[in-house]
Formats: structure tokens, C-alpha cells, sequence
């Protein structure tokens, strides 16, 4: 089995020297070539043709930001972008996932930079095993609604890996007054506020991170704070948003199986969606969502980065409609509206 092929481009010849010292520590990738900044990477790129870019968000001649949207729109290629956790990183990292970059690591400070890097790996292999060349430029936005009336129901959406431009095209789908949409999708405390911001400033509903007490209303969208609580939703005739602390749940906080289990006592008021993702979290919170009569979708295949979460979801029989990501916000308009239920009565 050939050697999976990374280009780290960094302008720090330290943190390049690390990089490769981690990288090469596992024995199915191979570090084939380094570049200082964009214009040398670009070159080495024709070059060596990687199968995977590690790239920093902050370089020299062009920043890393503009490098990535050339590299999706004219060589698309898996990147792992390398990011400073701090608040404006946050912000340009969020904006490197929705450009289309596979994950954000954060760059450990000089005291943590021996251990700061041993996910790296891992997360180099799955981007060599994703979708992102495949469906870079393809995917598209979601189609336009047509004329939507609110219905009494609410939509959960679960996601992970490739989630970033999976949710930006379905929440890009909804109009205005919106099925009331909680969101766990799976980021690092400080992304999920410059997420909302940015979808909240691309799209027609409201979007803003989840506070407990938050109300379920047409038109809103929460996404759940990344960090130590899980993100739930109260059942009663007027449900609402609740934080609660908790353990991890198949390792993450908040969990998509938590938001989905407690979404199931709503029964037939809510529908499930489960997309792109590494893992198994919300297979089975959409098999309780389904069991308890609520409508459940997961996103194809051919459409996901990482076709995890929701293959698990689907293999367990949890999911009733499988649609490419251009559908979903279609389906889930048609499964939440008020034409529907009056149909149905």
C-alpha cells in the first residue's frame, strides 16, 4: 500500500521541523516536500502532487486563506489548515473549513510544542481517505425554498468533519421564518461563536449560539457552544434550549446524540438530520428520534467529506430519507412545513 503523500507549508522552519518529525513518526505517511510560503508551495504542489497540504493560516506574500480558496478552486486537494486557538484565529479558521479545508489543528505555544501535534497524524489520514478533492467545487449551495409557511415542528441537525460548508449550504437553503433548528456540530470552544456570526451574516434566518432558556421561534437557528456543556432541548408545548455540564459522550462535548435523545420526546414534532462526519455520534439519539415517530434524514455518501455519522446512522436503520446535500434543506422544509401538516390531517 503506497505511503500517503504530505506538503507542510509553514513559513517557520521550526514548526515545519516539528510537523515532519510527527508526521514521520507514522509509518503510512511520507513528508515528500516543505514550502515557506504560498508561491513555493504552489510550485511544489505541481511538483509532487500531495495527497494531503498542511498549511498556516499565517504566511508571508499571500495568507493562508487566499492560498486555500486557490487550491480548492484550482487544484483541490485535502488541507488541514494550522491555526492559533485565539478568538481572531477562530474566526479565520471557521472561514478556512467553509472555504473547504478538511480540519483546523491549533498551534501549540513553544511550552507544548513537543506534544502539541499527536493528533496530527490521524487527522492527516482521514483527510487522505475524504471526499474533499472529489466534491470541491461540485457540491454547490443548497437550491432556493420556495414559499414557506412555519409549521409546529423543530429540526435537530447533527454534524462533524466537512459540517462547516455542509450546514453553510443548508442554512444558505432556509428562508426567513425557518423551522425553529438546533445544531450540535462538532468545534472547539471558540469556533462555534464565530460560526454563528458567520452564518448569521450569510443567511436569511437568524443564527446564534445556544443559551439555555433560548426560545424555539420561526426563524431561529442555535448552534451549540463548543466546550463543556451538552446542548439539549425541552419538551412541553413551548420548548426551549437548555446547556447542561456532562460527561463526554463518545468523546465529544456537546454530543449529537445527547441534543437528538432529548429532541426523541418531542416524537412526531421534530425531524432529525444527521450529516457529514468522522465517528458514530447521533446514530443512535436518530434511532431513538425515529422509534419515537419523528422524521429522520441523512446526507449521502456522494455528498459527505466524511460519509461516518451518517453511515453509522443509516446501517443502524435510523435514518427513513438518505439525500445529497443540495436536497437537504428542500427536505427539510418539505418534512417541517404547514402545508404538509394540513395535508396530512
Amino acid at each position: 500500500m503506497s505511503k500517503i503523500r504530505v506538503l507542510i507549508v509553514d513559513d517557520s522552519r521550526t514548526m515545519r521541523a516539528v510537523i515532519r518529525a510527527v508526521l514521520m513518526r507514522d509509518s503510512e505517511i511520507d513528508v515528500v516536500g516543505e514550502a515557506g510560503e504560498p508561491y513555493e508551495a504552489r510550485e511544489a504542489m505541481k511538483r509532487l502532487n500531495p495527497d494531503v497540504v498542511t498549511l498556516d493560516v499565517e504566511m508571508p506574500k499571500m495568507n493562508g486563506l487566499d492560498f486555500l480558496e486557490k487550491i480548492m478552486r484550482l487544484r483541490p486537494t485535502p488541507v488541514v489548515m494550522i491555526s492559533t486557538l485565539t478568538q481572531e484565529g477562530a474566526a479565520a479558521s471557521v472561514e478556512a473549513l467553509a472555504l473547504g479545508a478538511f480540519d483546523v489543528v491549533g498551534k501549540p505555544d513553544a511550552a507544548a510544542l513537543r506534544g502539541g501535534f499527536d493528533g496530527l497524524p490521524q487527522i492527516v489520514k482521514e483527510a487522505a481517505r475524504s471526499q474533499v478533492g472529489r466534491l470541491a467545487g461540485g457540491g454547490g449551495r443548497a437550491s432556493s425554498a420556495p414559499a414557506f409557511q412555519p409549521g409546529d415542528k423543530y429540526v435537530f441537525i447533527g454534524s462533524s468533519t466537512g459540517g462547516v460548508e455542509a450546514l453553510s449550504a443548508i442554512i444558505d437553503g432556509f428562508p426567513e421564518n425557518c423551522p425553529p433548528t438546533l445544531i450540535t456540530q462538532h468545534m472547539p470552544e471558540l469556533f462555534t461563536a464565530s460560526f454563528a456570526e458567520r452564518l448569521n451574516r450569510t443567511s436569511r434566518a437568524t443564527v446564534a449560539e445556544a443559551y439555555s432558556g433560548a426560545p424555539l421561534r420561526p426563524g431561529c437557528v442555535y448552534i451549540a457552544p463548543g466546550g463543556a456543556r451538552h446542548l439539549k432541548v425541552t419538551s412541553g408545548p413551548s420548548p426551549t434550549c437548555r446547556l447542561e455540564e456532562g460527561d463526554l459522550v463518545r468523546g465529544h462535548r456537546p454530543s449529537v446524540d445527547v441534543l437528538f435523545r432529548s429532541a426523541a420526546r418531542l416524537g412526531e414534532r421534530a425531524v432529525g438530520v444527521i450529516l457529514t462526519g468522522m465517528g458514530a455520534d447521533g446514530a443512535e439519539g436518530l434511532k431513538a428520534m425515529l422509534t419515537a415517530g419523528a422524521h429522520t434524514i441523512g446526507q449521502d455518501s456522494a455528498t459527505s467529506v466524511v460519509y461516518g455519522m451518517p453511515r453509522a446512522a443509516y446501517e443502524l436503520g435510523a435514518v427513513r430519507r438518505q439525500a445529497p446535500l443540495t436536497q437537504i434543506a428542500k427536505e427539510i422544509l418539505a418534512a417541517t412545513s404547514e402545508q404538509r401538516r394540513r395535508a396530512a390531517s
